[in-house]
């Protein structure tokens, strides 16, 4: 396998671990505050990086690291996970969809603006027409729209979530270049620690009575693969394929998110559902044809 193919398969394992971590969210907000969520997933992988650093004896960051590290963990370890666990308080993991159908694009601007790429024209059309291709599919009712809970407030907030992710995204993507990506999201966990564990012990439950196994499962998995495991591979596919480029196999993550919602737990897929992916299948084909 060579460099720019390898570069594409790590991005798509990434994006494959990402898709669960919607649904996973929404189980686990159900029982555990959205402020608690957020901090103990963070403490939890912070401990788990932490230790692959100290075991695999990496060196420390520099001064000059410091900075795009802390955009890292206010993207990846504080923004996106605590405002996407607010907003799935008003509504379903299958309306949040309309938004990570914007992620692609968004993560293109930022290595457009920090990591500078400047990908062709012919990649924008491309680009474009992906995420047009999944937000129209997700906003055309084919899918339930909400919890019952305030659908504004819920879009506003996922939309705040798609910005500071994409940010986070392509910060990291730049920085693994120079530090690697596992090394990357671990530090960035590691400078997180100071705020996190404090606000993990604040609103820590008086109880865990009511938290049922599924939310268990949730939880434990944006803990483990969404905040450390999937950064490992994303990040490195990132550095090596192009910001730009890989980062619109995003565009494939509702699907993969529909394709386990369906075998986990029994939803219904439908034909069109097929031919949507297809459609952005062949625009992430093109645009990684022109990325560069």
């Amino acid at each position: 396998m060579d460099r720019a193919t390898g570069a594409w398969v790590n991005g798509l394992i990434g994006v494959v671990i990402f898709a669960g971590s919607l649904p996973a969210t929404r189980v686990a907000v159900a029982a555990f505050d959205p402020l608690f969520l957020t901090s103990a997933r963070a403490t939890i992988a912070a401990a788990l990086g932490g230790l692959l650093l100290l075991v695999l004896q990496q060196r420390r960051p520099t001064r000059n690291h410091l900075a795009p590290l802390a955009i890292v963990a206010l993207g990846c370890v504080l923004g996106f996970p605590l405002l996407t666990a607010l907003a799935l308080q008003h509504v379903s993991s299958a309306h949040s969809i309309v938004f990570i159908g914007l992620l692609p694009i968004c993560t293109a601007l930022f290595g457009v603006l920090r990591g500078g790429e400047r990908p062709r024209a012919a990649f924008w059309a491309f680009s474009l027409a992906g995420s047009a291709c999944v937000v129209g599919f997700a906003a055309s009712g084919a899918m339930p729209a909400t919890s019952g809970g305030n659908v504004i407030q819920g879009d506003l907030l996922m939309l705040a979530a798609i910005i500071v992710c994409g940010m986070g995204y392509a910060e990291g993507a730049r920085l693994s270049r120079r530090l690697g990506g596992w090394q990357v999201i671990s530090w960035a966990l590691v400078l997180s620690l100071p705020v996190m564990l404090p606000m993990a012990l604040w609103t820590l439950p008086s109880t865990f009575d009511h938290v049922t196994a599924p939310a268990w499962w949730g939880f434990a998995y944006v803990s483990v693969f969404s905040m450390l495991i999937g950064f490992i591979f994303w990040y490195r596919g990132l550095a090596v394929g192009g910001i730009a480029g890989v980062g619109q196999l995003q565009l494939l993550q509702p699907f993969f998110g529909l394709a386990l919602a369906a075998l986990l737990l029994h939803e219904t897929v439908s034909a069109m559902m097929m031919i949507v992916t297809l459609c952005a299948v062949g625009c992430v084909a093109g645009a990684k044809k022109f990325a560069a």
